[in-house]
């Protein structure tokens, strides 16, 4: 009874405080709350920095790679490349589900953001409009994302609730693709060009970088060349949405520590700070001796095949003068800078170089590290990687080399290939395209850089991509928007001539690949999500 009296007698005096207050703010004074968190500016920093976090990944960018016939992995369990680009996949595949929850969490963190942001009153408007614009750009760049792999897709424009989340059903490509453009047009309306940015904003989501993605989505589309060239010619010759250009040296954008980080060619990266934030995956890419611990992902030859020769031939055609036991020599220059071969100069970090023996038996004693062995752990294919190699690499190879998501080649790139599909290639594009994309790698030959007025400039137009973003995980995206992917992904993948002659010619079949048409150009919905949400339906033939 004294218990009872106490407890009446305490809820009493709680309601007469109560009552004698005109404003009562239940807020706690110890910590953030959903009343406080986005009054504090360095909170919506950190939110937006967070959204930039989880934007992309290193391993998603090379890895993609050896889903395309560009590269194989031999222990790519973990990405799930292995099993995607063979054929040998079920729906339960881990990496449809990461990749899906990967995508909605980056789309999810946008949205928390853009329905919070305007709480906060401290910081200027024409701030958190920019703000908002960056979320924008990523919800729209993990939408695309989704749309490439699933077709039909949730649009999630808000934030939903959780019993929301089990029953939305999936929103038609079509309509998929319009927020995209929607969400890149408004980003593009209050993002600033780059050189608006201060230098402790370098990295920051731009107008350019708005107007590249927007480009980049609408070549996919592939009936929309039209809009493709309107978005280029934003930015080429067009300095109001930021002023781009070609970096003089291939190689140096991809490895050297001051080009690498700030140049007029990349439009958007992954950033990286050495020591701070690094990427680790090369440790798995280059040559044993140069200190890698294995080779996980590896060139193939039909990728080395592709590199031009330095008078503008492909390999198999009549006079170009190819060797096949010197398949480096007088290649395009983009070759060396990509791909390690037999007898390759490696230049190590205090200049000094030394030679990569991969054929078998060819090392002089104590340097057969590199040697290509069905059961070693070095490359599976022949071949290992040169390109984004960083010098400046700390203990175990972990890079604080940008990754470029977005470059100025691509654009021009994007330009030729929406011309060239209307008819409209003539030498001026040729050359403010091709042309200059090729002087830049180093090609001197008229034969490389003169207009071909009779090429098949489509095969052309699309080898030059191949050669130009190769490891930058493009490949997979265009064999399937080009729908050839069934063609290039049927069959033996091979390395180099160290195999049987009398089995395809001496070149190694490393991987035997299948790709059904009638299902594969599209990604299974995990079934633990359907399982979750019996609203989404599943795409044809899984």
């Amino acid at each position: 009874m004294l218990m009872k009296k106490s407890y009446l007698t305490i809820t009493a005096a709680v309601l007469l405080i109560l009552a004698s207050c005109k404003k009562l703010d239940l807020a706690p004074r110890d910590r953030f709350t959903e009343l406080t968190f986005w009054q504090s500016n360095d909170n919506v920093n950190n939110a937006l920095n967070n959204i930039y976090g989880t934007m992309y990944s290193s391993t998603r960018v090379f890895y993609n790679e050896a889903m395309s016939d560009n590269a194989f992995t031999k222990l790519g369990v973990n990405t799930g490349a292995d099993a995607i680009a063979s054929g040998n996949f079920t729906p339960s595949l881990p990496r449809f589900q990461s990749d899906w929850a990967f995508y909605y969490g980056g789309i999810k963190s946008c949205n928390i953001f853009l329905g919070n942001v305007d709480k906060n009153t401290t910081l200027d408007a024409a701030t958190r409009e920019r703000m908002k614009g960056e979320a924008r750009f990523v919800r729209a760049w993990h939408h695309f994302n989704l749309m490439n792999w699933w077709g039909d897709v949730p649009l999630l424009a808000s934030e939903i609730t959780g019993d929301e989340a089990k029953t939305i059903s999936r929103s038609p490509k079509a309509d998929v693709l319009a927020f995209i453009l929607a969400e890149l047009d408004a980003a593009t309306s209050v993002l600033p060009a780059k050189e608006q940015y201060g230098a402790n904003d370098n990295g920051r989501i731009t107008r350019g970088a708005a107007i590249a993605l927007k480009s980049r989505v609408l070549l996919y589309e592939g009936n929309k060349m039209n809009e493709v060239i309107a978005a280029c010619e934003q930015l080429i010759g067009n300095t109001t949405n930021g002023s781009y250009s070609l970096v003089s040296n291939y190689s140096d954008l991809f490895s050297d520590k001051v080009i690498n980080k700030n140049n007029n060619e990349s439009i958007l990266s992954l950033q990286y700070v050495p020591t701070l934030r690094t990427w680790g995956e090369y440790i798995d890419f280059a040559p044993i001796s140069a200190g890698a611990r294995t080779n996980n992902l590896s060139p193939s030859q039909e990728l080395v095949d592709s590199y031009i020769m330095t008078n503008g031939k492909m390999i198999n055609e009549a006079g170009s003068g190819y060797d096949e036991n010197n398949v480096a020599a007088n290649r395009d220059p983009r070759l060396q800078a990509t791909i390690v071969y037999h007898n390759y100069q490696w230049t190590n970090p205090d200049n000094s170089t030394q030679t990569i023996y991969i054929k078998p038996g060819s090392a002089p004693n104590g340097q057969a590290g590199n040697e290509y062995s069905n059961a070693g752990q070095g490359t599976a294919t022949g071949y290992y990687w040169r390109k984004y190699w960083d010098p400046n690499a700390i203990a175990g190879m972990n890079a604080g080399t940008n990754i470029h998501l977005l470059r100025f080649a691509e654009v021009l790139l994007n330009y030729a290939e929406a011309k060239q599909s209307l008819g409209q290639m003539t030498q001026d594009v040729w050359n403010k395209t091709i042309r200059v994309i090729r002087a830049r790698a180093g090609f001197t030959s008229a034969g490389a850089l003169d207009y071909p007025g009779n090429a098949n400039m489509t095969q052309l137009i699309r080898n030059e991509r191949r050669v130009e973003f190769a490891m930058e995980g493009l490949r997979i995206d265009d064999i399937r928007r080009w729908k050839i992917a069934e063609t290039v992904l049927n069959g033996w993948l091979h390395g180099a001539k160290y195999g049987d002659a009398t089995i395809d010619n001496g070149y190694l079949r490393v991987q035997l690949r299948t790709f059904n048409p009638q299902k594969h150009y599209l990604w299974p919905v995990p079934p633990s999500e359907r399982a979750l949400n019996t609203q989404l339906s599943q795409n044809p033939n899984y």
